[in-house]
């Protein structure tokens, strides 16, 4: 790679080594899952705390690196404010052919929706984290991507109130027709089309996984896919619709750099170069690493509670959930 050895240092958190850019100090494990663990740190370059994300065994297995190039091609082109930002990638090794270590740094959120849906909640904080909701989702959907695993840990929250979705390792472009998988998204957050192994019909799926307010949720768990409200007729419902914002609503669609990530179908070491590829792309289009500007447009309410509650909840500890 690009990165001196130098550059590197080596720690031990819980069961895993990280070795990371001297940049990123303060590590401190916040969450792990299927697809990697995560720790907080701050990075000294941009003077802001991130969240630093090592992928679990990224070349096991052909479905590791595919899930691993998906979330990397994925979190590049994308760029909303109810989406998770790419911050930097990297990787300590100088070659492909040493190439063994994936790792993706992001925003530091506060707390994942899990945490905040035990909060006393009004109604207008929770219409706005719906809204939110809803506005990643339809961003998502405008360029033909289904994220597949939508559910309250993989959706955080700030304490200004900001939302974003992240996760993107299950995530499918929808450009060919295929039949959903059912046991890919957890089993309480399955659409039924999902669980009976239907078609998957367009976008269906994602809507199924959001509503507070009692008459937009009997609209939105409506059984029939064919007669689920949809993401746009959501957005108008008078719930939600006070925050209706069209720089953040009706974002411009990602441009996807892989129109054919769904039928590609490599071995391990044909997936691991194209991910190493990617790596060294980010690196020339982002030489100090600098965060993507931020297209959220239009500034919307900050909604101070959140920071105030985590304080009473828990302890005062900082919380997130990234993996």
């Amino acid at each position: 790679m690009s990165e001196a050895e130098g550059q590197f240092y080596s720690v031990q958190v819980g069961d895993s080594t990280f070795t990371v850019l001297k940049r990123y100090q303060q590590l401190r494990a916040i969450g792990s899952g299927a697809q990697g663990i995560v720790c907080s740190a701050l990075d000294e370059v941009l003077g802001i705390p991130v969240a630093v994300k090592k992928l679990c065994r990224p070349f096991q297995n052909q479905t590791h690196a595919k899930r691993a190039y998906r979330e990397l091609v994925l979190l590049k082109c994308v760029n909303h404010k109810n989406i998770i930002r790419l911050i930097n990638v990297f990787t300590p090794q100088k070659s492909l052919e040493e190439f063994q270590d994936l790792y993706l740094v992001m925003e530091l959120m506060d707390a994942s929706l899990c945490q905040v849906i035990h909060m006393d909640l009004d109604h207008e904080r929770m219409s706005y984290l719906l809204y939110q909701i809803l506005c990643g989702i339809r961003h998502l959907h405008s360029a033909g991507i289904i994220h597949r695993d939508l559910k309250p840990s993989n959706i955080v929250v700030k304490s200004d109130c900001t939302l974003k979705i992240l996760d993107f390792g299950l995530a499918r472009t929808a450009c060919t027709n295929f039949m959903m998988t059912p046991y890919v998204v957890t089993r309480y957050y399955r659409a039924p089309e999902v669980i009976l192994g239907m078609k998957y019909k367009e976008n269906e799926h994602d809507k199924l996984k959001t509503g507070q307010a009692r008459d937009l949720l009997s609209k939105m768990l409506v059984i029939d896919p064919e007669c689920r409200i949809s993401v746009e007729e959501a957005l108008n419902h008078p719930y939600i619709h006070v925050w209706y914002d069209p720089a953040e609503a009706d974002a411009p669609p990602p441009q996807i750099s892989d129109k054919q990530l769904e039928e590609r179908e490599h071995t391990i070491e044909q997936w691991k170069e194209l991910i190493y590829e990617e790596v060294i792309d980010w690196e020339e289009r982002n030489k100090n690493g600098l965060m993507k500007e931020d297209c959220s447009g239009t500034e919307l309410h900050h909604l101070h509670w959140l920071s105030a509650v985590l304080c009473h909840t828990a302890g005062g500890g900082e919380v997130s959930k990234h993996s």
